[in-house]
């Protein structure tokens, strides 16, 4: 013994020690530790769910860019990676007045040396009728021929509409093959009139189905399964769909980089719009990494709200941890004395009670981790979505059950220390 009072054990004896009296007391408790520990797993299973939900969802991006040419860019009217939502009374935004993309610009785009495609395109809804069988509500797109290049899937049946079939504005669409079943069932669709109607002008056209395009299956083909392709021309001319939205998306040839080739469409878009050496670009270029920043910026967001709404959880699982250790320091204060007498420091009492809070927690961590884990396969096996835990989540998911554990013992834990040996021994 020292001039001080009782020497403090090793920190290795000091843990082992520990760890040990707080396995025997988390048997002596069985029903109430399960509670406080199922409370921290499911914090932690969600944290865990929920990173691995994100990091598929992100994947599963990056590879339809990646499919679609890591190269290519969209020329649009503005920048809506950097649009934002301005309240400046009925004044109407910034990019309103600027001119919209025309197919001749698309067409002398698609003629420059370093430019293999130039892809005029634009979305609208439609609705389609066929003896009865009528889908509403469908996601349509005006393009020009050549589209199946730079998308995702086959045609299982037919084919695509050719640049002259889009210059003659034939009255001719693609359907997914999803919309194909809706429509005929087990009938060939090929060679069918379907009618097509727009919901919002009025308009009723007759198309002939020349193919089925079946998609590859990714995280958007079943919330986006139906959907039909038309020339832009018989959109525009046949069923009056707006084109002010309209987009070119370009694909530069293998042999020439992405800046050269935006520098080839800028220059030829601005010589086209008769813009002056000081005047700004009235038109505006993004490039798939800035569409990538845009959606990580959102998914980041997301993930922030979802582990505060997790850390609800782990709230829960820490107040159950305050009282459980504060009933095991009301039950085991004789305990507590008799190793004061002994020769426990406070400092090894205080160390104890928090082994025991972070046994706690870690447990649930641990069991929240699988559980996440399940989920995670459960829906890489099940959706086209391929989830995986990212190794930062286990991480962070044990520290923040660790961290848990930790704060919400020490009150339990203090009061342990500061008991006074022969008061202690007095309890019953």
């Amino acid at each position: 013994m020292s001039e001080n009072g009782p020497r403090s054990a090793s920190p290795i004896t000091a843990l082992t020690e520990g760890l040990s009296i707080a396995v025997d007391a988390l048997r002596a408790n069985k029903l109430r530790s399960s509670l406080t520990i199922l409370g921290v797993a499911v914090g932690v299973s969600v944290v865990v769910a929920i990173s691995a939900l994100i990091t598929g969802i992100r994947s599963s991006v990056m590879e339809a860019f990646q499919s679609q040419g890591p190269n290519n860019f969209l020329v649009t009217r503005f920048d809506f990676t950097a649009a934002r939502v301005v309240q400046e009374g009925n004044n109407r935004p910034p990019w309103w007045n600027k001119p919209q993309l025309t197919p001749r610009e698309a067409q002398r785009i698609s003629q420059l040396p370093g430019i293999e495609a130039a892809l005029y395109t634009f979305g609208f809804q439609e609705n389609f009728d066929f003896e009865g069988h009528r889908v509403q509500g469908v996601n349509a797109q005006g393009t020009a021929a050549g589209w199946p290049r730079y998308t995702q899937g086959d045609f299982i049946a037919g084919r695509d509409f050719t640049p002259g079939e889009v210059l003659q504005n034939r009255a001719l669409v693609v359907l997914s093959a999803s919309l194909a079943d809706s429509l005929f069932g087990q009938r060939d669709p090929i060679g069918q009139r379907v009618r097509v109607a727009s919901p919002w002008r009025g308009t009723m056209e007759e198309f002939t189905v020349i193919g089925v395009f079946e998609p590859a299956p990714n995280i958007f083909s079943s919330v986006a399964s139906q959907f039909a392709v038309f020339p832009y021309t018989a959109a525009i001319r046949r069923l009056r769909e707006s084109d002010w939205q309209a987009q070119i998306t370009v694909v530069p040839d293998d042999s020439v980089t992405m800046a050269d080739a935006q520098d080839e469409v800028i220059a030829a878009l601005r010589s086209m719009r008769g813009l002056g050496p000081r005047q700004e670009n009235n038109f505006a270029l993004i490039a798939s990494a800035q569409i990538l920043n845009l959606f990580n910026r959102l998914t980041g967001v997301f993930f922030l709200v979802i582990l505060l709404l997790a850390s609800a959880g782990l709230l829960v699982g820490g107040v159950g941890v305050i009282g459980i250790m504060l009933i095991s320091v009301t039950e085991r204060t004789r305990e507590i004395g008799v190793r004061k007498a002994v020769g426990a420091t406070r400092r090894e009492i205080l160390w104890q009670f928090l082994v025991e809070a972070s046994v706690l927690t870690a447990i649930g961590a641990a069991g929240g981790m699988v559980a996440g884990a399940i989920l995670s396969a459960g829906v890489a096996h099940w959706t086209p979505l391929p989830a995986r835990i990212p190794i930062w989540s286990v991480g962070a998911a044990l520290a923040m059950a660790v961290l848990t554990g930790m704060l919400f013992g020490l009150l339990p834990a203090y009061r342990a220390s500061r008991l006074e040996p022969v008061a202690a021994l007095r309890h019953e």
